[in-house]
């Protein structure tokens, strides 16, 4: 066979081998592509185990409760062996817990007080606050309502207190429509019930039993919406998602004092009282030793879209970092 019959022989033979490579290549890559996603999938932190173990008890507020367990069950995603227990003994129940040394995360709706900060010491046991969030709440009201849109908490406890005689809207203020008031609210084991009833009656659960109590907002958004002569009350940022059903109440602490409706500038001013407050939770020094109590609290800090999916105000960026600035100081303290 000449040259010229050679080279064309061998260009006739490698013609459909191109063109099976070509379309073979594409099966290939595809498959290539699965195995290097699926190889992805494996090394994403979020679904492979960190390797930390251990054990964190929490206890306490059972308004930072729920922040506290958006957060355990975010984290034990990728903390599978790390055990997470969160109680709801209330802010002082904790307190008294944390100083016997029971717990090592305290939830807290309020400053530590003197009293509990002198238990602690007693027990020789070391602590470090943070801010986690803010809580805010507000009462709703229909957009039919023309008489309610400004309030006192003594005109709100004369509704929620829990020897409340009141039935008509007129039994609060005799200018207002003598129809009967339907109320909606939080259910008795929720933090929402124990912050409301605690700043408008003054202890916490001392509320009037005759209402409509629920664990669901949409329940109260629905209920509200619908009625000319309801009011209910529910978390701010909640509000907020439902303002084109509802209008809210401004509220004045005292007769003579300015009316003041909520949002995350008043609630994190504190001029909007006494239905706003900072969320904390203290951390015994021993605990931040381990591992796994640092990363939980580096977590706790940093997923801020937890506070909001618990339905609370996340901090702005400056108090953020500012808390997350304390955290790594006081690991470094813990670890000396």
């Amino acid at each position: 066979m000449n040259l010229t019959m050679r080279s064309l022989f061998f260009a006739l033979l490698c013609l459909p081998l191109f063109g099976c490579g070509g379309e073979a290549s594409k099966p290939a890559t595809k498959e290539k592509s699965e195995t290097k996603k699926e190889s992805s999938k494996k090394d994403s932190p979020a679904t492979q185990s960190t390797g930390l173990k251990g054990e964190i008890k929490a206890d306490g507020s059972s308004t930072v409760l729920l922040v506290t367990q958006a957060v355990s069950s975010a984290f034990s995603k990728s903390n599978p062996d790390v055990k997470i227990s969160v109680g709801r003994s209330g802010t002082g129940g904790g307190f008294k817990k944390f100083a016997a040394g029971e717990t090592d995360i305290s939830n807290a709706s309020r400053p530590i007080k003197a009293e509990e900060k002198e238990a602690c010491a007693k027990n020789n046991i070391e602590y470090f606050e943070f801010q986690v969030a803010w809580d805010g709440l507000s009462v709703v009201i229909n957009k039919e309502n023309t008489w309610a849109k400004n309030m006192t908490v003594e005109q709100l406890k004369l509704i929620w207190d829990k020897d409340s005689k009141v039935e008509l809207w007129s039994d609060v203020d005799p200018s207002w429509p003598k129809e009967k008031i339907k109320l909606f609210g939080a259910g008795t084991d929720s933090g929402t019930f124990d912050f409301f009833t605690e700043a408008i009656n003054g202890k916490a659960g001392q509320s009037r039993t005759k209402y409509e109590p629920t664990e669901d907002d949409n329940v109260t958004v629905n209920g509200v919406s619908k009625d000319k002569y309801a009011l209910g009350y529910f978390g701010v940022a909640y509000y907020e998602e439902n303002k084109s059903k509802l209008q809210v109440v401004a509220v004045a602490a005292k007769k003579g004092d300015l009316f003041v409706e909520p949002n995350t500038k008043t609630v994190m001013d504190k001029t909007y009282k006494p239905l706003s407050r900072p969320l904390y939770v203290y951390v015994k020094k021993a605990s931040l030793k381990r591992p796994e109590v640092q990363e939980f609290l580096k977590f706790y800090l940093r997923r801020d879209d937890l506070v909001e999916q618990a339905k609370y105000i996340k901090m702005d960026l400056l108090m953020k970092d500012e808390q997350q600035s304390r955290l790594e100081k006081a690991i470094a303290e813990a670890s000396k």
